[in-house]
């Protein structure tokens, strides 16, 4: 079948893919923050590109793992959403904007309900207004999760999902090996530091799961899903929290145009993200390319001023005509029946 994206030679390795657009970001489009408090008392942050008017179409745009309005790919997609005169908000996860959240709790691959909360205060002030969404890494399996679990009665017109970890186990267990180490590595410490902050903050040490020392010692996502994320977040351990959070048994449940854009050579996963035709449901288009690594996707340029294929794929699926929606994109012959 047709390739839909393929990279420029110098950019075939999945770790360039991966890490060139985290070094080069392009320059970030001036938002404004919106701070959404929530019912259980805790609050997230919105960050608003434009002013959002009844009737007008409106972009969510769901970060990945300890991302913010900052990542790579939040900025190039505030900057296509300029291009397209659409009003765009960056929807945080709680403690990814810059201020530690209120709770012991955080947030996790498969919390839908802080999403839903959002996209119902937005259908509320706008209520004439088509959604749209997209998500990215860990945002794209909670949108994925949301399609599915919502159905018919998700808020959204259309989404897209990029690089989802649609199968939690599989993806921890393959960031344990090879120089998918080093991401871990990197996004460990991230988490550990957060933390640590909620371990010395003194109204909420006695909340919290673990000890300072206990904390360094876990060195993979399978060990602080189990000791941290699952139980502060009410499941049983890791293995609990990944087979309830996982977005691929969602897909089949969806009802809304939903565009799913996956890399085989992607770092952060294997096969087992990659849905089988049962799994999919007639409104998923999903797309699987041979090259993209994570979040990647550069088409060309050159490497110091690299040009990318996401955002224009993104913006034209979610505005294209209702008519011819749902042809199944399943590119190369990577797709695993």
């Amino acid at each position: 079948m047709k390739t839909l994206f393929s990279p420029p030679w110098w950019a075939a390795s999945p770790h360039v893919q991966t890490i060139l657009p985290f070094i080069f970001k392009v320059a970030k489009p001036a938002t404004f923050r919106q701070r959404q408090e929530l019912p259980d008392g805790d609050f997230i942050d919105l960050d608003w590109l434009g002013q959002a008017q009844n009737g007008e179409p409106i972009l969510i745009i769901i970060h990945g793992l300890e991302g913010n309005t900052e990542s790579h790919y939040a900025r190039r997609m505030l900057i296509e959403a300029k291009k397209a005169k659409i009003a765009a908000v960056v929807h945080h996860h709680r403690g990814c904007s810059g201020e530690p959240n209120r709770l012991a709790r955080s947030y996790h691959s498969g919390d839908v309900e802080d999403l839903a909360y959002t996209l119902s205060q937005l259908k509320q002030y706008y209520p004439d207004s088509p959604l749209y969404a997209v998500g990215y890494s860990l945002g794209g399996n909670v949108l994925a999760k949301y399609q599915g679990s919502q159905q018919q009665h998700s808020l959204l017109d259309r989404a897209v999902v990029v690089s989802a970890p649609l199968t939690l186990g599989a993806c921890a267990k393959r960031l344990e090996s090879g120089f998918s180490t080093i991401y871990q590595r990197f996004l460990i410490k991230r988490l550990q530091r957060k933390m640590l902050d909620k371990i010395n903050t003194t109204d909420l040490t006695e909340q919290m799961p673990i000890t300072k020392k206990q904390l360094n010692m876990l060195n993979t996502f399978y060990l602080f899903d189990d000791k941290v994320t699952a139980p502060l977040h009410g499941f049983a351990g890791a293995d609990d929290y990944y087979q309830k959070s996982s977005g691929i048994s969602y897909l089949q449940h969806i009802t809304k145009p939903t565009l799913i854009i996956h890399a085989q050579d992607d770092p952060f996963m294997t096969d087992d993200v990659i849905p089988s035709k049962d799994q999919l449901s007639p409104m998923v288009e999903y797309e699987l390319n041979r090259f993209g690594g994570h979040v990647g996707f550069v088409e060309g340029g050159w490497p110091w001023k690299p040009k990318f294929y996401l955002e224009n794929r993104i913006i034209n699926f979610l505005l294209a005509s209702n008519d011819n929606l749902f042809a199944q994109h399943i590119t190369e012959e990577a797709h695993k029946e």
